[in-house]
């Protein structure tokens, strides 16, 4: 008995000792087989596969719910939106933990390393991209396998473009170019490179790279959007023939049905650039295919759309125009493509017809609706301010001039031209309310209680509701802020004591205890008074002709102040209409006559020096010879806008060399990077360098000293001061492309 309880404890003791001596050995930190084989298994299945499936989900489920903006080139990978992820945040969040459990607990696992990229990858995701470099930066820092020191790189890469940190990230690039990745690494780090060049606007670059990565891509939605991506980038690029070969692989890639769609519009399109008589003539055969296609009943504004754009191309410009119109009117409830169908036709009536005042409005429409975060809305702000100065001169001109007319007339004649202006204007008034109830009829079937549900899109522009048509919008504002200027949106707008008019309350009002807020008549007709005292009414149709005569006749400059004013309006309307002809428009022909106008009308305007020189310049652009140049020298010889003809001032060979010494010794201070000083000589040496063959050299190095001295926006304006004196420089189409490149960074910054 004492045997077998001696035997007992013996064995009791044994399984107890190697129990302990294996948890003791399952240490996370220790090196043994026993440990380390625990804890990779452990951290494998209850940590890393579970995190990485969330992850992987969640990407699934950003990928499926994206939004494609077909009018635009479409980024390569997914931006990181704080926005998009916010129903997938949760499980990201639930994989952060559970893959941070494997440094906690499994240190001494194989999969450590595989743990903090998921930790990266989940934060990427998040947009919380200063903690995802920092893991990236970590596993390559610490981790013990080169593939997955690879990966890290890959991501922190990935890192650095979504921070717009493009030097760290060409950096990451340059070093993983020179290293041996495996296959899934060499996929990952093309698409991420290409990527980066996309976001830098290398649309060739990142071409050339996307096309390298499509032997190491499967089949799929995923590839077919890739491939559709590298159609749109060759486009841009000038190489319509690659474009279309890549839209071809679209329908190849089992493509979904938009990408499908999408990719035979492209095709078109880059067929009409190639110049392939076959296949352009087959593209109205495919049109039509398409637009009879019930499956394309919502797509058919893509279709106007790029049948208008093929005729733009092919020159036949009022085709294109109808082609547009009809995309329009296509587009229902869908307006997504609109903004950017406006753009088209306001940039064929500014760069093709030179209508400006149609391509303002175009514009202005286009703006009202294009995304902010739009390539392509920097660009046309900027050209829209342009035309809204085009617009408020051209008003001005024709406006005081009408009026100036109209104060020249006979008395009996002018009453007799107001009286016969009132009557048309209530005959277009009855004419509008008339189409208003017939638009309201034809949306309500007839039931003039129903509430509109629909935007009229079906209607041609014309015979839509105002606030449903973009065009009538844009003219009203324009009307509103040639008449009030630029007003802030708030109550009581046109009072001068703001404060005490919304300080006291109505005598009707609920405020003041009068009725209730739900008995107030919001559709009672005003009583007569009421009417006659609202000057919003005084031009209605309740308001008698004798009122809206006397205010007509308020606005006749019939005093000599008033003439006076006028013509100074006038006068300035001119001058910078000419400018603005000159520089902004480039359009010299139209410059000359506004200026010649100016001094015909205002021989004593203080702005002579200036149009003569403005003058001189527009002349010589078109090729025209005039004497502008001898009348500046002649009259105001000591100008400086003389002295910018220069060239007609002789200068010694003395002069010119001491020059060319001054030009030398400036380079050489910018080739040795003493920018500061460089630039402090520059500007003081400009003046005397007036008239020499150095004059615009010198103009130039002094705009890339500002760059690197005073920053992009005063670099910018340099640019512009550059190309409006020297016109007729030899360098000047190498600063259009510096301004190009500057104007493209300001663009990406915004």
């Amino acid at each position: 008995m004492f045997h077998y309880l001696a035997n007992s404890l013996f064995l009791f003791l044994t399984v107890f000792v190697s129990l302990t001596a294996g948890l003791v050995s399952c240490s996370q930190y220790s090196t043994k087989p026993v440990s380390r084989g625990y804890h990779n298994l452990t951290a494998h299945f209850n940590a890393y596969v579970l995190a990485r499936d969330q992850i992987n989900q969640a990407e699934q489920v950003l990928f499926k719910n994206r939004q494609e903006n077909y009018n635009q080139l479409m980024p390569i990978l997914l931006p990181v939106d704080s926005m998009l992820i916010l129903p997938v945040k949760p499980q990201l969040d639930d994989a952060i933990k559970k893959a941070s459990l494997i440094p906690e607990r499994h240190q001494n696992s194989k999969w450590l390393d595989n743990a903090y990229i998921l930790i990266g990858r989940a934060r990427l995701l998040k947009q919380d991209l200063p903690n995802a470099i920092e893991v990236f930066k970590y596993v390559n820092t610490k981790g013990t396998n080169d593939n997955d020191k690879h990966t890290a790189l890959v991501g922190l890469m990935r890192a650095y473009v979504e921070a717009s940190d493009y030097t760290n990230a060409l950096n990451v690039a340059e070093y993983l170019r020179n290293q041996p990745l495996n296959k899934l690494n060499t996929r990952d780090f093309y698409l991420v490179k290409a990527y980066l060049h996309e976001r830098l606007g290398e649309y060739a670059t990142a071409a050339g790279i996307l096309s390298a990565t499509f032997p190491v891509l499967k089949k799929g939605e995923s590839t077919a959007r890739l491939h559709l991506i590298a159609g749109q980038l060759y486009d841009l690029v000038g190489q319509p023939t690659k474009a279309v070969d890549q839209y071809r692989q679209v329908l190849k890639s089992n493509p979904t049905y938009d990408q499908s769609f999408y990719a035979n519009l492209y095709a078109i399109q880059s067929n009409g650039l190639t110049g392939d008589q076959k296949r352009i003539a087959q593209s109205a055969e495919t049109f039509e295919k398409l637009l009879n296609d019930r499956k394309n009943s919502d797509l058919k504004d893509k279709v106007y759309f790029t049948m208008g754009l093929l005729e733009a191309r092919s020159g036949r410009i009022n085709q294109a125009i109808k082609f547009y119109s009809q995309s329009i009117q296509a587009a229902g409830t869908n307006t997504a493509q609109i903004p950017y169908t406006y753009l088209e036709i306001g940039k064929l009536y500014f760069e093709k017809k030179a209508d400006y005042e149609h391509a303002k409005v175009y514009y202005d429409s286009a703006l009202a609706l294009l995304p902010k975060q739009s390539p392509d809305y920097a660009a046309l702000l900027t050209r829209k301010k342009t035309l809204d100065e085009f617009v408020q001169y051209k008003t001005t001109i024709r406006t005081d001039d009408s009026l100036l007319t109209l104060a020249k007339m006979d008395p009996a004649a002018l009453d007799k031209l107001l009286e016969k202006a009132i009557i048309q204007r209530e005959k277009d008034d009855k004419v509008h309310a008339a189409l208003a109830q017939q638009i309201v009829d034809r949306a309500t079937g007839g039931n003039s209680n129903a509430v509109p549900g629909a935007t009229n899109s079906n209607l041609q522009p014309a015979e839509r509701w105002v606030l449903y048509n973009p065009i009538t919008l844009s003219q009203g504002k324009q009307e509103f802020s040639t008449r009030w200027g630029n007003r802030p949106l708030e109550d009581n707008w046109r009072r001068s004591n703001k404060e005490a008019s919304v300080a006291i309350a109505p005598v009707n009002s609920p405020i003041n205890g009068a009725s209730d807020a739900n008995s107030l008549n919001p559709n009672a007709v005003l009583q007569p008074s009421d009417a006659s005292r609202s000057p919003g009414n005084l031009t209605g149709p309740n308001a008698s002709r004798k009122i809206q005569k006397d205010i007509m006749m308020a606005k006749i400059p019939f005093t000599n102040e008033a003439q006076i004013a006028a013509n100074q309006r006038i006068e300035n309307a001119l001058y910078k209409l000419g400018k603005l002809y000159k520089f902004n428009l480039n359009q010299p022909a139209d410059a000359i006559p506004t200026f010649e106008q100016l001094l015909a009308r205002y021989p004593n305007t203080l702005q002579k020096p200036e149009v003569y020189y403005l003058l001189y310049l527009s002349n010589e652009q078109v090729g025209k010879s005039s004497s502008w140049k001898d009348k500046l020298i002649a009259e105001y010889p000591n100008t400086s806008y003389a002295r910018l003809t220069g060239r007609a001032v002789a200068q010694t060979s003395d002069s010119e060399a001491q020059v060319q010494k001054t030009y030398t010794d400036i380079y050489d201070l910018y080739k040795a990077n003493n920018n500061v000083e460089a630039l402090t000589r520059a500007e003081s040496a400009l003046g005397s360098f007036s008239g020499t063959q150095l004059e615009d050299k010198l103009a130039l190095l002094r705009v890339m000293l500002v760059g690197k001295v005073k920053g992009v926006e005063a670099y910018r304006q340099v640019l512009n001061e550059f190309i409006r004196d020297y016109p007729s420089s030899l360098l000047l189409p190498h600063v259009k492309d510096m301004q190009a490149a500057a104007d493209q960074i300001t663009a990406k910054r915004k």
